[in-house]
């Protein structure tokens, strides 16, 4: 009985282990009848999203190309536009070296691989099961098609799509391609989207010259562009030398490089070499660039093929006329803001320089930085001055007048007006011809030309406007319209003297030559036909009393240049301030504006800023000067050719000769100035003192006497706009 009794808990042991393992096989075979079932459920579900799932449209910004610009030359770079800083470029330009390095930093498996890499994938799903976030574990393939076409969002239903993006894209698109597209679109740090971008950015080379350390430094970066950055410091550095290795030393492993290589390699990181800031709007050239753009919305481009559709933008700009645009300007500014002991900040000079005949904007200076101050002043209006007096010229010759129509030389005052009219420093000339007139900006001659002419005011406005003027503030139709209240910018002013010396031929100002797309198909040319606007022996007859000024007048600081000029001096008063001043003037080749204005409005007084021993802040001086140092450059190499001859003769009279200046000394006047209420008396001046070769001094052409009021009037009494000098 006792061994029954010890017999039977060994058999209850038995029997519940044969329950247990018959429960552990039954749970077995339906957690495997589980498994399969979810596995089936898994493919089916896989395959129905991996065929439901298309290719989207690609993300637009990944998708745009660095927009270059050019000099007229279509080879020196004046700058870039681009929403990602990218030029992409043909698989068979890349080297074999970044594509051996990417592959070893980025995705080994690569060549191999069908576009996902199933151990990262299993790597991902420890990580998401033991609670951490969605990782990458991403091919280049995935890595792809998440820049191009997805997000970087860490959700789940975005890496199930990547995952089938990356498959489907596997097998219709071949490894190079995708490698291509890839090596094109990624962020490489420092602004620089793509190979070539990056080369640049990093080494200043193109992406086809680079080198095994060079890729691999590229290749390492791709990690993590903030951090290892060389550029960030000595951590950086340390990181990226790190990766550096782990790269070359996949390159040896896969064979791309020898031992030998990568002992020599992997010793230190390569050479940096400084790279010029890229600050696409700084300086000067912003303005051009800008100009550029405005120009292309203009012609129809849009801002996305502008700035991200990879043109090739010829512009008509030069880039030694700017380069000397940009001396002169600076090196005038400060010269005067330093002899008058003023802030050369508050001291603005435009330049705007136009090639006659085909109205290419040959320079253009709007101010020192366009991210300092966005104005252009080469593009803002200001009052003419007497600058505009050649387009009263035009007016009196279309009216029936010449060159010897005699005009009022003395203060006077105009039917129906109140206001005398008075010249500079009230000078008295007696009667003078229209020739005297333009080459001394006597004011009075001009009011009387106007009120001589049908419709004066109106016949001066389409002067100026069939020049290619813009009417704007100040173009009020009166009497005084000539003494140049009417407000225009110097490129408008550049180009309407270029009418005159193209003989009467307008063609419209542009800074656009040519367009083409990244293939080199031409998309736009500019047009540079000339129409007949004014009248070719008017223009002949104008110039020809241009000439005189340089020759003999307000403008002979420019006489010594060798060549052949005609042009105009300008100086624009407000009461008792001057608020411009102005140089205009033209060989056969090209039309140059210079203005000078004050302030952060560009409407403060100038006289601050006058030359020591000059009474005022005349158009004769800096802004002649300016002009004669940017087109002494600007004209360099270019022969000289003479101006066509007055035709007067051709209006029924005998041959023009050289008009002989009047016998009758100009006399001052000793006024009662409107505005101040006092006296002042002018000296009459000295006899011109001209340079010349012998002595190309920057004296003042004449000794000025201590200036009396500028201040006119418009009629009926009320104070105009602007009211300006006659120099």
């Amino acid at each position: 009985m006792a061994d029954k009794a010890k017999s039977k808990p060994q058999r209850d042991a038995k029997s519940t282990k044969r329950g247990w393992d018959g429960r552990f096989k039954r749970l077995a075979l339906v957690t495997a009848i589980g498994v399969v079932a979810l596995a089936l459920f898994a493919t089916l579900a896989g395959l129905v999203f991996y065929n439901t799932t298309d290719l989207p449209d690609p993300n637009a910004d990944f998708q745009t190309n660095t927009t270059f610009i050019y000099y007229r030359d279509g080879t020196t770079k004046l700058g870039s536009l681009a929403v990602q800083n990218r030029q992409s470029i043909d698989y068979s330009a890349m080297p074999e070296s970044i594509k051996q390095a990417v592959v070893a930093a980025e995705n080994r498996e690569f060549w191999t691989d069908p576009g996902i890499s199933p151990t990262g994938i299993a790597r991902s799903a420890w990580t998401i099961l033991r609670g951490g976030e969605m990782q990458g574990g991403s091919t280049i393939t995935q890595q792809y098609i998440k820049i191009l076409y997805l997000s970087s969002d860490r959700t789940l239903t975005r890496k199930l799509k990547e995952l089938a993006l990356a498959i489907k894209l596997g097998k219709e698109v071949s490894k190079e391609k995708i490698l291509e597209g890839y090596l094109n679109t990624i962020y490489y740090g420092r602004g620089a989207y793509g190979i070539q971008m990056a080369s640049r950015a990093y080494f200043n080379i193109d992406a086809k010259d680079l080198n095994v350390e060079q890729s691999a430094v590229l290749a390492s970066v791709l990690n993590n562009p903030g951090l290892l950055d060389p550029s960030g410091g000595q951590a950086n550095k340390d990181r990226l030398l790190e990766r550096y290795d782990y790269v070359l030393d996949g390159m040896r492993q896969a064979g791309d490089i020898t031992d030998a290589q990568y002992s020599e390699y992997s010793a230190a990181l390569p050479e940096f070499p400084e790279i010029p800031v890229n600050s696409r709007y700084g300086g000067p050239k912003g303005f051009l660039l800008k100009m550029v753009e405005e120009e292309l919305k203009a012609k129809g481009f849009k801002d996305s093929e502008i700035n991200g559709g990879g043109l090739q933008v010829t512009t008509t700009f030069d880039s030694k006329a700017q380069d000397a645009a940009v001396a002169a300007a600076q090196s005038n500014t400060a010269e005067s803001a330093g002899a008058a002991d003023q802030d050369p900040a508050q001291l603005h000079v435009a330049i705007a320089s136009v090639q006659v005949g085909t109205g290419e904007v040959l320079a253009a200076y709007g101010g020192p930085d366009y991210i300092q101050n966005s104005r252009n002043w080469a593009m803002t209006p200001r009052p003419t001055a007497s600058t505009f007096k050649a387009y009263a010229a035009v007016a009196g010759l279309r009216g029936g007048m010449t060159l010897r129509t005699e005009l009022q030389g003395d203060t006077f005052t105009p039917p129906g007006d109140t206001v005398p009219v008075r010249n500079e420093f009230s000078y008295q000339y007696g009667p003078v011809t229209l020739q005297k007139a333009v080459q001394d900006s006597i004011n009075t001659a001009f009011v009387d030309l106007v009120g001589k002419i049908a419709n004066g005011p109106e016949a001066v406005i389409k002067a100026a406007t069939d020049a290619g003027l813009v009417e704007g503030p100040g173009w009020d139709p009166n009497l005084r319209i000539p003494l140049g209240t009417a407000e225009a910018s110097p490129l408008q002013m550049a180009g309407g003297y270029a009418t005159l010396a193209n003989e009467g031929k307008h063609v419209t100002n542009h800074v656009v030559k040519k367009v083409t797309d990244s293939n080199g198909k031409v998309l736009f040319t500019a047009e540079t036909d000339a129409k007949q606007t004014i009248e070719a022996d008017i223009s002949h007859d104008v110039t020809y009393a241009l000439e005189s000024v340089v020759q003999g007048g307000t403008g002979a600081r420019v006489a010594n240049l060798g060549y052949d000029i005609a042009g105009k001096t300008g100086t624009a008063g407000v009461e008792d301030d001057i608020v411009s001043a102005w140089f205009i003037a033209y060989t056969r080749q090209i039309s140059t504006a210079v203005m000078y204005v004050a302030g952060d409005s560009g409407k403060a007084d100038l006289d601050p800023y006058a030359r020591p021993g000059d009474p005022t802040f005349f158009g004769g001086t800096y802004p002649a000067m300016t002009w004669a140092d940017y087109m002494r450059v600007a004209m360099e190499g270019l022969p000289n050719e003479r101006f066509p001859g007055p035709d007067y003769v051709n209006r029924g009279n005998d041959a023009f000769p050289q008009v002989p200046v009047p016998s009758a000394t100009p006399t001052p006047e000793s006024t009662s100035s409107p505005n101040s209420g006092g006296t002042a008396t002018s000296v009459a001046p000295s006899p011109a003192a001209k340079t010349s070769k012998s002595n190309p001094t920057r004296e003042p052409v004449q000794p000025k006497p201590s200036r009396t009021t500028r201040t006119t009037q418009a009629p009926g009494g009320q104070k105009p706009a602007a009211a300006t000098s006659q120099r």
